[in-house]
């Protein structure tokens, strides 16, 4: 695997969720694949659970980690072509990211939606320089549009708790301060569409997400519908996907907050959330701290999914 961006890259989502439930159980099987190799991670974003899972998978393999905070050590760097570069930013991405691909083996790159440009976002033009000109193979940390480790991570939770076959999964839209990128929910959406779930989307309207990745789920605007039956619920924020107000924060209703009386529709749902998570905006206290919140877990499994991901790039070397 050269590339790790959506589920498809996984192949056959089936058997990835059991070779990382698999690795879970012995999670050093594989150390000597990373024996004197070297996994860099390019943040232009912060971090908690994905520098900490995503490191602590790589070093699980045996790889050495260099761990690069573009925005605190280096240099400032342009992305765009034909800029001439009279300002604030002393190197090119372009320069920049070859020179990186001379010290590693792998690379994973964490880059957030900018919201100044759909089309610069949305052609994921960070990532994919990082793949045309690092020579490494790279995969998503989260990226403008995505984020494949979240969604895997969360795909091996629900193979974890399900108690029926085939589980309806919820995923509603929750209120939240700033403007969010859609990466998170886009991801969701791709690996729950590839699984064997019941999937269903709850948002207000104008908080539709692009059709490739909502794909073949049922998108409803009324989340008590919605709520009704569910297995598990996954709370997330979004800003505005479609222009003219793309990145946008269309409202900020509170009456979209899962409580304990949301809760009461489901079939004794699991809550699940990416974290970090606007509590009392999101999720009520008593919702999270329950025993049916999957959060410490879900994010334990960052760990996991990473280190599937990374294992097979190694194996492709």
């Amino acid at each position: 695997m050269r590339t790790y961006t959506t589920a498809k890259d996984l192949g056959n989502l089936e058997q990835a969720v059991q070779e990382a439930l698999s690795i879970k159980r012995n999670r050093f099987a594989f150390k000597h694949l990373g024996e004197n190799k070297t996994c860099l991670m390019v943040f232009f974003n912060n971090s908690l659970r994905t520098r900490l899972s995503t490191q602590k998978a790589a070093m699980n393999l045996g790889m050495n980690t260099i761990v690069l905070d573009v925005n605190q050590g280096a240099w400032k760097l342009e992305t765009e072509r034909g800029v001439i570069m009279d300002g604030d930013k002393s190197e090119h991405l372009l320069e920049a990211i070859p020179v990186m691909g001379q010290f590693c083996d792998i690379i994973g790159v964490r880059s957030f939606a900018r919201f100044e440009s759909k089309k610069f976002d949305y052609e994921e033009t960070i990532l994919n320089q990082f793949i045309k000109y690092s020579g490494r193979p790279v995969f998503s940390m989260e990226s403008a549009t995505v984020h494949p480790l979240q969604a895997f991570a969360d795909l091996i939770t629900i193979e974890e708790y399900k108690k029926t076959k085939r589980p309806k999964v919820v995923m509603t839209w929750a209120p939240h301060p700033k403007a969010l990128p859609q990466a998170v929910p886009n991801s969701f959406a791709d690996f729950m569409n590839e699984a064997d779930v019941d999937f269903v989307i709850a948002q207000p309207k104008g908080y539709e997400l692009d059709e490739k990745f909502v794909r073949n789920a049922k998108v409803t605007y009324n989340q008590d519908e919605a709520l009704e039956g569910a297995d598990f619920v996954y709370a997330k924020n979004w800003s505005a996907y479609k222009d003219p107000n793309y990145g946008q924060i269309l409202s900020k209703d509170m009456s979209w907050t899962v409580d304990t009386k949301k809760m009461a529709l489901t079939n004794n749902a699991y809550f699940m959330h990416c974290l970090p998570v606007r509590r009392n905006m999101i999720v009520t206290d008593d919702v999270i701290e329950s025993a049916q919140s999957l959060v410490i877990p879900e994010a334990g499994n960052r760990e996991i999914s990473a280190q599937v991901v990374i294992k097979r790039m190694l194996e492709s070397l």
